[in-house]
């Protein structure tokens, strides 16, 4: 019976790195598409995240399942929250790609965001693709010097979502209302999506120290 569980409990795990691996593919396509104006790249993104939906509620059910039916305790009940709450934080990150890709697809076949911000997205693109492919890797082997990392990248990612508004605010800025918009939400989408990984590089951090520790990897 112990082996049961244990095989059940190394399935969680398994189907949370598939999960990050395909949240991953998602931002790489996605901001692909943001940037070369893909719609049909763009459109693919969209219609994956359905994958994501799917796998992130079958994890759900298998987790709540082993909570009523085991009665995990310890670790083991650690392990089983913990990842009920990293499911929602990879779902809620592969909802962002697809925010990002759905930009993409409306402003198509124009550019969503002026010249000007260009290369600020393009940084924020890079970060975030960095996030997402170290939280598939922490996931795989909890390496902490992962989550470090994470924690240090959505650094420069606020800092940058900050310059975004402060450009936008600035008395130079000449751009209309609707590119202003989409301006605001997609460096939203790039922030968020950065914060999600490291809400997922905290609870790696937790399982493997089994306290609430943010100095552990940085910040609070």
């Amino acid at each position: 019976m112990r082996k049961v569980f244990q095989d059940e409990l190394a399935q969680v795990g398994e189907e949370l790195v598939e999960i990050s691996t395909l949240v991953a593919t998602a931002i790489e396509n996605a901001t692909t598409a943001f940037f070369t104006a893909d719609v049909d790249l763009a459109q693919d993104v969209i219609a994956a995240d359905a994958r994501i939906d799917f796998l992130q509620n079958a994890l759900d059910e298998r987790a709540i399942d082993i909570l009523a039916l085991q009665g995990p305790v310890a670790t083991d009940l650690r392990m089983i929250v913990s990842s009920l709450r990293m499911s929602a934080s990879l779902e809620r990150m592969g909802d962002l790609a697809r925010h990002i890709a759905q930009l993409a697809r409306l402003r198509f076949p124009a550019q969503v965001i002026p010249e000007s911000l260009t290369e600020t997205f393009e940084r924020f693109a890079e970060l975030d693709i960095q996030i997402a492919r170290k939280v598939a890797e922490l996931l795989d082997t909890r390496d902490l010097n992962l989550a470090r990392d994470i924690v240090k990248l959505n650094l420069e990612v606020d800092e940058l979502h900050a310059g975004v508004f402060k450009a936008v605010a600035a008395a130079d800025w000449t751009e209309s209302a609707a590119t202003s918009v989409d301006v605001a939400l997609a460096s939203r989408y790039f922030e968020r999506f950065a914060d999600h990984g490291v809400s997922v590089a905290r609870k790696v951090s937790y399982l493997v120290n089994g306290e609430w520790q943010p100095e552990v990897i940085g910040g609070a």
